[in-house]
């Protein structure tokens, strides 16, 4: 690394490759050096390397990190030969495809005094972190409980592609989006150590989830939260809940570069009256019309590999918090 200027590869240049090369084009703490993906793609700038060999990349050394953005069953192997040649990586979600392989990622990366960051961008949403704060700083209580559902709709050309087949995605829509729930469920609510659920394909038919109803405990904190993540209510939908001892929290929307979710709205509700009637004294509504949740993510990496601190959001520990679960309600041992 020169003169604080980080050189970047990117292996996979599909939607995601190429929403995250918008955002790292306008970075002055980087210089995108190559680029790699297996289909072959317009060729728009002559001072970038081009490739359809990930090797290449990952064994250049005048690269310093690397971003990841390929079908989910190649992140692991991946991740590790990107650490093993000595680089910065940030993978997209899903970490892997389970615990064991997460646990197997953490062996090499101890090994190095190297960043590895995932791509959780939902916690970098202006909603959320008002969501965050708001917990943290006990301004309407404990967390009594959450509701998230995460879902969207598909058409029949869906299952011509990778995230369709269960050995190339490793699941359907839970792996594919009730993950960023879970993962919110986390980060606001912390761990959670009982899981139930009930997997389901009730339309579909095909070898990857449609539905993902699933039941959280935290057995020490007495928090529990519901998800449903689906791929069968024909639009696409998300809306976060979370109930306090003294208010409410209740995100409805999100805005993504897709713009299919609706508005972004966070309703701040506290100081009820006491039962039965349940009146709200203070109501606030908040909206967000800007999503900047790919770019501060990237921000916070770029400022971990300059300044040599530890990544805070999206970390190895927290891709095996979230592996775990997930092993849990797909039943895996």
């Amino acid at each position: 690394m020169k003169k604080n200027i980080i050189n970047i590869g990117i292996i996979g240049f599909g939607k995601t490759g190429k929403e995250r090369f918008k955002i790292l084009q306008k970075e002055k703490k980087i210089k995108i050096h190559s680029i790699c993906d297996k289909v072959e793609f317009k060729r728009k700038y002559k001072k970038i390397t081009y490739t359809n060999n990930p090797e290449i990349i990952i064994k250049n050394k005048e690269i310093d990190a690397v971003f990841i953005a390929v079908p989910n069953f190649l992140n692991k192997q991946l991740v590790i030969s990107c650490l093993k040649n000595n680089k910065h990586v940030f993978c997209e979600k899903p970490p892997t495809l389970n615990a064991k392989e997460m646990r197997e990622i953490i062996k090499i990366e101890k090994q190095t005094k190297l960043k590895l960051m995932y791509g959780f961008n939902h916690r970098h949403h202006k909603s959320v972190q008002k969501m965050k704060k708001i917990i943290d700083t006990n301004q309407l209580g404990k967390i009594l409980w959450l509701r998230g559902r995460y879902g969207k709709s598909v058409d029949k050309d869906f299952f011509d592609t990778w995230r369709s087949k269960k050995k190339y995605a490793g699941g359907g829509i839970l792996i594919d989006q009730g993950i960023h729930m879970i993962d919110l469920f986390l980060y606001l609510a912390g761990n959670f150590d009982k899981v139930q659920s009930s997997i389901t394909n009730l339309y579909w038919k095909s070898n990857i989830e449609d539905n993902a109803f699933v039941i959280f405990e935290n057995s020490k904190n007495k928090i529990s939260a519901s998800l449903h993540s689906t791929m069968t209510q024909w639009r696409h939908l998300f809306s976060l809940e979370i109930f306090l001892e003294k208010g409410y929290l209740v995100l409805n929307g999100l805005v993504t570069s897709s713009k299919s979710y609706g508005d972004e709205v966070l309703s701040i509700v506290k100081n009820r009256t006491v039962t039965p009637e349940a009146k709200w004294k203070k109501v606030t509504l908040k909206r967000y019309k800007i999503d900047n949740s790919f770019k501060n993510e990237v921000n916070e990496f770029f400022d971990s590999i300059l300044h040599d601190t530890p990544i805070k959001n999206g970390n190895s520990n927290d891709a095996l918090e979230l592996m775990t679960i997930i092993d849990k309600i797909y039943k895996k041992k």
